[in-house]
């Protein structure tokens, strides 16, 4: 049996033979050509943090921590490429053939160039040397960039980071939006030359990672969360399990249960289907749209800490290349190269995006291609790229004018295009309206949770964060299918939906992205296959959503006084005209929309006791104020 051999067993036994041809038995190696260990060393040698240390914050890395092993915790915000870095460099003399070993240890080195052999000393034949690349010894290093998490931020402060160089075994564990902690020795980064002596007496420093883990974003390591117990499972799926995990989505806010079933199918997710080539996304997009004050920024911050990966970000403080990717120069190499923006790193996983609605137009068109396509195309700078963003949105607006106005239509108070809006699954408008009872019942909630810090106590024991996040991973493994036998099912339900669609004008498009949203919401509530149940559902979720985008017109809209339509009449015709309008014409208008003058004279008399607008006293002009 042929035992494998590398590249440098060959090379090494090779020159083992050439120098028992060209030596005698009794000679000593000369001490140019004796091998480095670290070129016949096989192994890496890491060290692992004692269990009582406790891991720093990158702030907390000073001028104390240089080399010793300490323990820091971050967010990776940067990954370079893993290159081939030198650790010993061989050269052969053109003279007289021996080797050279020069072992490296910082990040430049000056080549040999005359050969230290005793041969060529004694001839003075001044052999030059040539680095043999095949002979030398090269391992794989990677550059991290690590930022310190939001949290630890002093206030007032910028985010710190800080460079950890990887070597060998250790580079490709860390992806940029992995919440990390990492065990190194913190060294300062020497120059060498003129540049060293420009330094001065200042020196920029590094960390040399020597173990990587992946951490969640509470305090545990990500390995220790895995598989559920009978326990655990048996505590999740009694009775009403569906409602009950719903309920344990922020339950320090008040109702909105339909909208958080929504969210707890967006963190479980469908399923991606990739038929021929062509991609069938998985991932669920809400998009929670109200009135002030409805809690629409708490739950997406709420989704943003449960979520395993996720990245929350606002619609002014996001620009298009900060979502997407931009191109930016490499301070190591100087090259240019890219950067992923916020959906790329929150690939896998849930981009938040609040006050979607103040969002310029120009960086809403980069979140298109994302929504359904999940990547994101990139032709810049001669960098021409696809980069996968396979995450699921959840987005929050206002409606147009701050309130959602129910005399207006639907179109009027969004305001986003019929393109996007057809790329969400679920549309929710979350309407702030008066009620007695229900106003009591959240005043007393609000109340009390300020009172407590916890949400009122309640009849069954909510799920606390840990396990949900298990529970959700575990799900997120399955892979369900919709049965044959629902198939009829589905399609008849989606006829329906077309053709309700089309008799209602005043509702949002429903299209073929409507049946995905629908196949995507039921295989995400099951884990073995989709039941009729599901599909209920789901179909079921679809119109709570629908109704609240219709408002108060799904019930019966109030009556109008014949004195508003009248004001609205004359409103409209002194529209184009600035404030004042003819009386004779105003009369006409009125009377054309079916008013008697006696109407007309007791809405124009009421308005101008209010102030609102004045009818000179030959009644032949009428002035608004």
């Amino acid at each position: 049996q042929v035992s494998r051999k590398d590249v440098l067993d060959v090379y090494i036994e090779h020159r083992l033979l050439l120098e028992q041809r060209g030596r005698d038995a009794g000679d000593a190696r000369s001490p140019q050509n004796q091998y480095p260990p670290e070129l016949l060393r096989r192994f890496e040698l890491y060290f692992r943090a004692p269990s009582t240390a406790k891991a720093r914050v990158v702030r907390d890395v000073k001028a104390d921590c240089i080399g010793k092993l300490v323990t820091v915790r971050g967010i990776v915000t940067r990954v370079t490429e893993v290159k081939p870095m030198m650790v010993v460099a061989t050269y052969s003399c053109d003279q007289c053939g021996a080797e050279t070993y020069q072992p490296i240890q910082s990040p430049t080195f000056m080549p040999l160039l005359m050969c230290p052999s005793r041969e060529c000393q004694t001839n003075r034949s001044g052999g030059r040397l040539y680095l043999q690349s095949r002979g030398s010894k090269f391992v794989k290093f990677q550059e991290l960039k690590m930022q310190e998490h939001t949290d630890q931020v002093p206030v007032g402060h910028l985010p710190r980071s800080i460079s950890v160089a990887v070597h060998g075994e250790n580079t490709r564990l860390a992806q940029p939006g992995d919440h990390v902690s990492i065990t190194g020795v913190f060294l300062p980064l020497l120059k060498t030359g003129f540049r060293q002596m420009a330094q001065g007496l200042l020196s920029e420093t590094y960390l040399e990672a020597h173990c990587i883990v992946k951490m969640n974003k509470s305090e545990e390591d990500e390995s220790g969360a895995g598989e559920l117990s009978e326990e655990e499972l048996r505590q999740i799926t009694e009775e009403d399990f569906y409602d009950k995990l719903a309920s344990s989505i922020a339950p320090e806010i008040y109702g909105h249960e339909d909208v958080k079933k929504a969210l707890l199918l967006l963190l479980v997710g469908g399923v991606d289907r990739n038929p021929h080539g062509m991609k069938i996304r998985g991932n669920i997009n809400i998009c929670l749209m109200g009135d002030p004050g409805v809690a629409k920024s708490q739950l997406l911050s709420y989704i943003d800490r449960l979520a395993p990966r996720s990245q929350y970000t606002t619609g002014r403080g996001s620009s298009g290349v900060g979502l997407t990717a931009a191109v930016l120069r490499d301070p190591l190499t100087g090259e240019l190269a890219l950067e992923g923006g916020a959906l790329v790193l929150a690939d896998r996983g849930v981009c938040c995006i609040d006050e979607f609605d103040k969002m310029l137009e120009a960086d809403r068109t980069a979140i298109h291609e994302v929504m359904e396509q999940q990547s994101i195309s990139i032709a810049k700078a001669g960098v021409l790229a696809t980069l996968n963003a396979r995450c699921a949105i959840l987005a929050a607006a206002n409606p147009a004018y701050g309130r959602y106005n129910p005399k207006r239509s639907l179109e009027h108070n969004i305001q986003l295009p019929a393109a996007l809006l057809s790329r969400f699954d679920l549309l929710w408008l979350i309407q702030d309206r008066p009620d007695r009872d229900n106003d009591l019942r959240l005043a007393q909630h609000i109340t009390y949770v300020h009172q407590h810090s916890r949400q009122p106590p309640c009849s069954f024991q909510q799920l606390d964060m840990k396990l949900m996040r298990r529970y959700i991973a575990t799900c997120k493994r399955k892979q369900p299918v919709v049965p044959e036998a629902l198939a009829d099912y589905i399609t008849a339900a989606y006829v329906e939906m077309r053709k309700e669609a089309w008799a209602s004008k005043d509702t949002t498009y429903t299209s073929a992205r409507t049946l995905l949203g629908i196949l995507r919401l039921a295989t995400a509530l099951v884990s073995p296959g989709a039941g009729r149940e599901d599909v209920n559902e789901a179909m079921r979720l679809m119109e709570m959503s629908k109704d609240s985008l219709l408002g108060d017109k799904g019930q019966q809209s109030r009556v109008q006084r014949p004195a508003d339509a009248i004001f609205a009449a004359v409103r409209e015709l002194a529209g184009g005209r600035g404030r004042a309008v003819p009386y004779a014409e105003a009369l006409q208008r009125c009377l054309a929309k079916g008013f008697t003058p006696a109407q007309v004279q007791a809405a124009l008399q009421e308005y101008e006791e209010l102030n609102v607008l004045q009818v000179n006293p030959a009644r032949t002009r009428i002035t608004f104020v």
